[in-house]
């Protein structure tokens, strides 16, 4: 019994505790609605993270769906093919494969039906909403009264289909080239370009961000540019099939700094690359290279056109790489003509947002361009595609090869190699060398060492001593045999730079030149441009020497402090 009747007075204090704390929350209901009644928890104007939702409008979903279908879907469309193209930029076998695609895989596509048993928007209207916001750049409620869609809802299609967009399609259509990629790239610009072991050429373009945040516009806002910007950094074949897109880089760099946090040779670094290997003038290189402008580092990696050409060979090498350097300005202009989005200042606020939007317009670039037949490039769902590979290096290895792909020598060799291809001149040294005799004295001819007489001469400056080692600039000056007994030259010569860095300065040496030693010192006297104030001494030694022509070619090891 006593068991028992402390059971009954436990329920009875829970129950009382219950009933307090309901009508605790009564009373805190009543007044928290008194407090909204007077205003007092109404947030301040400015203060709101969020505008209110306004009054739900009747906009006739389907009315709009159907007049979509018999605009452009049905058997007999309203708009032919022609229309169809020019408005939603692809054609419309490729725009209902996405469609479908996004459809089956993205459940924001999928159709439903509210509580009251209203039909949602359909696929066809979700996708044509964003695809026209790309296509023409335009504000969310642009196409309202067409689509019957609210600005909220048209921005959520946009951003959804961006997602779907890259998480369909990314893997194939932006994909590392493979092997057989490399190779069909390779034959596409050796027939269009005559460049040998080109894989397409590179540059960066800004896409200008209007909504940039206050705080962050000394960080994207360069002074030659009109406004905040964020730079996409792309490599474009010659059928402008974009390769690789690096985007987010604020828009005050430059293209080194660009390059310099760029993945691009990641997966050469690491050792995860294709083979990419070719064979020019019977000389092997190891990877192929991208054509660049004038800015971009020498590398390996990287061919440039000669600043101030003087031979034929490089001369016509200039033109022909700066007109197929003009792939990726092409491919530019073709992405903003066909997405007007990237054309015109950004209006999204994040770069998160940014990012999405560049992403699939590349990816629909690349599948217009496939649908349209202008490129193939045949794809292997199962295939693991650079990159995938998982490969363990060693910081050394990495080293090592981040060291072969910056060589500026092995890049000078390259782009000599490049110049004399199809030339015609296997050697540009025999046909610009000169070296004229302008005095001699009578014992000149009688005397064992030609003392007396003196040679002017104008040679040509290489890298290396061999026969297709780049040019670098010349050697000019003159020599004037000034022993008796020995055969030693009074040489004065300058080395007349005119390549890249180096371009427009010189180097003075001035000493004797004991011809028949196997290595010669000569005092370094001077220099102007980037030499100037130079001090220092060079080793001359003898590569080669023809009896029959008495042509030398020197090797000249050059140690300048400046």
């Amino acid at each position: 019994m006593s068991s028992s009747s402390s059971s009954d007075s436990d329920n009875d204090d829970i129950d009382l505790a219950i009933n307090q704390i309901v009508m605790n929350n009564v009373r805190a209901a009543e007044l928290i609605k008194e407090l909204y009644d007077n205003n007092l928890l109404q947030d301040e104007v400015g203060e709101t993270s969020k505008i209110p939702r306004g009054p739900r409008k009747d906009r006739g979903r389907e009315e709009g769906h159907n007049k979509l279908v018999a605009d452009y879907f049905a058997e007999h469309p309203v708009y032919n093919d022609v229309d169809f193209d020019r408005r939603f930029r692809m054609s419309r076998r490729l725009f209902l494969r996405i469609v479908n695609d996004l459809d089956r895989e993205v459940d924001f596509f999928k159709q439903q039906w509210d509580a009251r048993g209203v039909k949602g928007l359909s696929p066809l209207q979700k996708c044509v909403s964003a695809i026209r916001q790309l296509a023409y750049g335009s504000a969310s409620d642009a196409f309202d009264e067409y689509l019957r869609m609210s600005e909220t809802t048209s921005r959520d299609c946009l951003e959804h289909f961006c997602k779907g967009i890259i998480f369909l399609y990314m893997r194939q259509y932006l994909r590392k080239p493979t092997t057989t990629d490399v190779q069909a790239i390779y034959a596409l610009h050796e027939q269009t370009h005559g460049l040998p072991g080109m894989l397409g050429s590179i540059d960066c373009m800004h896409w200008y961000w209007k909504n940039c945040p206050m705080a962050w516009r000394g960080q994207f806002h360069r002074g030659d540019h009109t406004g905040p910007s964020v730079i996409l950094e792309a490599v474009a074949s010659q059928d402008q099939w974009i390769w690789h897109a690096f985007f987010g880089v604020p828009g005050t760099t430059n293209d080194i700094i660009v390059v310099n946090q760029s993945p691009i040779f990641n997966d050469l670094f690491e050792n995860k690359a294709p083979d990419s290997s070719f064979v020019m003038n019977n000389t092997h290189y190891n990877h192929g290279y991208y054509l660049a402008d004038g800015i971009y580092p020498e590398w390996t990696t990287f061919v440039k056109a000669f600043r101030y050409p003087v031979e034929e060979p490089r001369v016509h090498f200039k033109t022909r790489q700066e007109s197929a350097r003009k792939d990726i300005e092409r491919t530019f202009a073709t992405l903003k003509d066909k997405w007007h989005v990237v054309k015109y200042p950004a209006r999204v606020w994040t770069q998160r947002k940014l990012s999405l939007i560049m992403h699939t317009c590349i990816i629909l670039h690349n599948m217009i361009r496939e649908d349209e037949g202008f490129s193939y490039y045949p794809f292997d769902p199962t295939e693991v595609l650079p990159g995938e590979i998982e490969t363990t290096i060693s910081e050394e290895d990495r080293a090592r090869n981040v060291n072969l792909v910056k060589n500026r020598k092995r890049h000078a060799n390259l782009r000599h190699d490049l110049s004399i291809h199809g030339s015609g001149k296997a050697d540009v040294a025999a046909d610009v060398a000169a070296a004229v005799r302008v005095a001699a004295a009578p014992i000149s001819n009688t005397s064992p060492t030609a003392f007396g007489i003196v040679v002017m001469m104008d040679n040509l400056l290489t890298v290396g001593p061999e026969p297709n080692s780049s040019h670098v600039g010349r050697a000019q000056g003159m020599y004037a045999s000034a022993d008796l007994n020995d055969l030693s030259f009074m040489m004065v010569q300058n080395y007349v730079f005119d390549e890249e860095r180096y371009n427009g300065s010189t180097l003075s040496i001035l000493g004797r030149n004991s011809v028949m030693s196997s290595m010669r010192e000569l005092p370094v006297v001077g220099g102007s441009g980037v030499f100037r104030f130079a001090r220092g001494y060079a080793e001359a030694r003898t590569y080669s020497f023809n009896l029959t022509s008495q042509d030398a070619v020197v090797e000249y090891d050059v140690y300048v402090l400046h």
